[in-house]
């Protein structure tokens, strides 16, 4: 009974390294692509997993940060809400960059309604511009319209930026 279970272990355990393996491989596939794609899973207010040509796609949405939900950040399951409100289920365009560190694609999306997803997160309020990683000033100018408007996480005297959250978890 123990063996059993071990190979079952090591099975699920062989699978899903090659899953995550075909999904580092499509992404560098797909670097500095524009294409069409079903939005079947939101992971968090800034991740999320498509479906194109049959193959499940993670994709991180470019130029913007929003609250951890794996550690409880505030907002962080309040953006993970607002983002599926704008694309879940939904045949999206995706405008690729490259892949992160994580093999996820790192993306702008538009949606059904011909929004673009990452920027409408900052307008809700549900998002940081990431200036780490991004100095488009459309995102930073968003930020700064959304924290005179108090809207999403902006209504709190002092956010923490979930790159603080995540060095302090």
């Amino acid at each position: 009974m123990q063996m059993g279970r071990l190979i079952a272990v090591l099975m699920l355990l062989l699978i899903n390294s090659i899953s995550a393996q075909n999904n580092i491989i499509q992404s560098k596939q797909l670097k500095n692509k524009t294409f069409n794609a079903k939005v079947i899973r939101i992971i968090d207010g800034d991740t999320m997993e498509i479906l194109y040509q049959k193959s499940p796609i993670k994709i991180r949405l470019a130029h913007i940060d929003c609250p951890e939900k794996k550690n409880h950040q505030p907002f962080g399951t309040q953006a993970k809400k607002a983002l599926s409100d704008l694309c879940f289920g939904q045949q999206v365009t995706v405008k690729s960059q490259k892949p992160d560190r994580y093999g996820r694609l790192v993306a702008v999306v538009i949606n059904a309604k011909k929004q673009i997803v990452n920027q409408e997160m900052i307008k809700l309020g549900m998002a940081w511009h990431f200036t780490k990683y991004s100095d488009d000033e459309t995102y930073a100018n968003l930020e700064v319209k959304a924290r005179k408007q108090k809207v999403g996480l902006w209504q709190e005297h002092y956010p923490t930026p979930p790159w603080n959250w995540r060095k302090a978890k």
